[in-house]
C-alpha cells in the first residue's frame, strides 16, 4: 500500500504534468462504463493495465505511446519490450504514477477496483475498456483512436471489422444449429454463459451454448451436467494449437455425440479470449469447426422452414 507522503508526491507529480500540457486540441469520449474521458490534447504517455487493450492500441498505431503495460501484454511482438506495472489484478501503483501517464486504459472486470479508484482520484484519465458485445471491440477502437489522434487508423480497422463479422454473420449463422460446450478450463471444468462475448461467437457462427442460462459470467459446472446436454459440438480454448490431451481426456465418454463423432476442436485462447480486433480470426476458426461438425453429422447447412433445431437435416 502506498504511504501518505508517497500519495502526496505522485500527486504533484501528476497536477504538474497535467498543468505543464500543451492544450491543442480536445479529446472526448465515453468509456464502457458510461464514465466520459476528456483529455485536453491526445494521449502521449499511456499505461495499459489489460493485454487486450494493449493489443488495441498497437493495432490502431499509438503502441509508441505505451509507456507501461501489464504482463501478457505480448501481441505484437513490440509489446513484450514495454516496461510492466505489474499483473492485471496486482498493480504497481508507484510505478504506474512515476511514468507520468496522460491516460490508462484500464479493463473493469479484470483490474483491481481499488487500484483504479486510487488512479482516478489522483487525478490520471481513465478509460474502462469492458466489451460485452462485439460491435463493443470495435466501439473501443474507435474510443482509443480520439484519445489517441489515430481516428483515421480507427475508423478504417472499426470499418474492416464490422465487414468481417457481417461477412461470418451471412454466411454461418443462419446454418443448421449446433448444440456446443465451450470449456475455458479443464480442472475445474468450467465454461461460459449467455452473457459471455464468447457465446455471441457461438451465436455468429449458429451454435449454441449449452449453458446459456447460467447466471454466472464464467461458470464451474459438472460433467454429469455437460452429459445431460445432448452436446454436438465441444470446443476447448487451448494455449496449444494441438492440445491432443484436452482432446483425448474426453474419449471415454463416449455417449456424447460430439464425443462419438469426434466433434471436439481446439480453439486457440489468445485468439478468441483477448477482446480485441483478433477475436475475428478466433471466431472463424469456430465458424469452421460447427460446418465441419454439421457436414460430418449429416446436416443441412441451412434450416427449412419450420424445423426443429437438432432435428438432423436430409
Amino acid at each position: 500500500m502506498m504511504g501518505r507522503a508517497a500519495i502526496f508526491k505522485s500527486l504533484a507529480i501528476v497536477l504538474l504534468w497535467h498543468l505543464c500540457a500543451e492544450y491543442v486540441a480536445a479529446a472526448t469520449v465515453t468509456d464502457d462504463m458510461g464514465n466520459v474521458v476528456s483529455l485536453a490534447r491526445p494521449a502521449q504517455r499511456i499505461v495499459s493495465l489489460a493485454p487486450h487493450t494493449t493489443e488495441m492500441l498497437f493495432s490502431i498505431g499509438a503502441g509508441e505511446l505505451v509507456v507501461g503495460a501489464v504482463q501478457f501484454s505480448d501481441y505484437p511482438d513490440e509489446a513484450r519490450h514495454i516496461p510492466r506495472v505489474g499483473n492485471a489484478l496486482n498493480i504497481d501503483l508507484e510505478r504506474i504514477l512515476a511514468m507520468r501517464p496522460d491516460l490508462v486504459v484500464a479493463w473493469q472486470s479484470g483490474n483491481s477496483e481499488d487500484a483504479v479508484t486510487t488512479l482516478r482520484t489522483l487525478g490520471v484519465p481513465i478509460y474502462l475498456s469492458e466489451p460485452r458485445r462485439l460491435n463493443q471491440i470495435g466501439g473501443n477502437i474507435l474510443d482509443l483512436g480520439v484519445l489517441t489522434g489515430k481516428e483515421d487508423n480507427a475508423h478504417r480497422l472499426a470499418t474492416q471489422f464490422a465487414e468481417r463479422l457481417a461477412v461470418l454473420q451471412a454466411t454461418y449463422g443462419t446454418r443448421h444449429p449446433v448444440r456446443v460446450f465451450y470449456q475455458i478450463w479443464q480442472q475445474p471444468l468450467m465454461t461460459i454463459n449467455g452473457q459471455h462475448l464468447i457465446s455471441q461467437v457461438l451465436t455468429l457462427c449458429g451454435g449454441i451454448n449449452i449453458f446459456a442460462d447460467l447466471p454466472v459470467l464464467a461458470p464451474r459446472v459438472d460433467l454429469e451436467s455437460v452429459l445431460a446436454r445432448k452436446v454436438e459440438a465441444i470446443l476447448i480454448s487451448s494455449s496449444a494449437v494441438d492440445d491432443t490431451q484436452a482432446i483425448q481426456s474426453w474419449s471415454k465418454w463416449q455417449s456424447l455425440a460430439a464425443v462419438r463423432e469426434r466433434h471436439i476442436y481446439n480453439i486457440p485462447w489468445d485468439l478468441i479470449s483477448r477482446h480485441s480486433l483478433r477475436i475475428v480470426e478466433g471466431a472463424g476458426l469456430i465458424c469452421e469447426a460447427l460446418d465441419q461438425a454439421r457436414e460430418q453429422a449429416g446436416y443441412s447447412k441451412s434450416v427449412p422452414p419450420g424445423m426443429v433445431p437438432g432435428q438432423r437435416g436430409k
